[in-house]
């Protein structure tokens, strides 16, 4: 097995030892993304807001690796309070998910300072 690994400038940078993307047997699986804004480090109010910036910075990895939303078959979120922000994460998710919609698995985690995470596993077009 090969595996090619993802790490470009437009994504948060990895805040230990691993990369933003691995790409292996034609699938791209992204580390769990926060919603740092990658120019600025900064960290938008509110889980729709930040879950719009987790999903633009999983979208520059996705793109790196010549996938889109399209392309993603899975989704794990981590959320701060799951039965509070799930209405409002859910709205701003089916922004960028077109139909047919990808698996997911939605569960509370006890996140340092940020209300979601996401990672996404996503089959790379040939």
């Amino acid at each position: 097995m090969s595996k090619k690994a993802i790490v470009i400038p437009n994504a948060p940078a990895p805040a230990g030892p691993y990369n933003q993307g691995i790409i292996a047997n034609g699938f791209l699986y992204t580390a769990g993304f926060g919603p740092q804004d990658p120019a600025t480090g900064k960290v938008p109010e509110g889980v729709a807001a930040q879950t719009r910036q987790v999903l633009s910075n999983i979208e520059a990895v996705l793109t790196e690796a010549g996938a889109t939303f399209a392309d993603v078959v899975k989704v794990t979120t981590h959320l701060q309070h799951l039965k509070r922000d799930f209405a409002e994460y859910n709205e701003a998710y089916i922004e960028f998910f077109p139909t047919p919609y990808p698996v997911r698995t939605t569960v509370g985690s006890d996140l340092y300072d940020i209300l979601v995470e996401i990672d996404v596993v996503a089959a790379i077009p040939s």
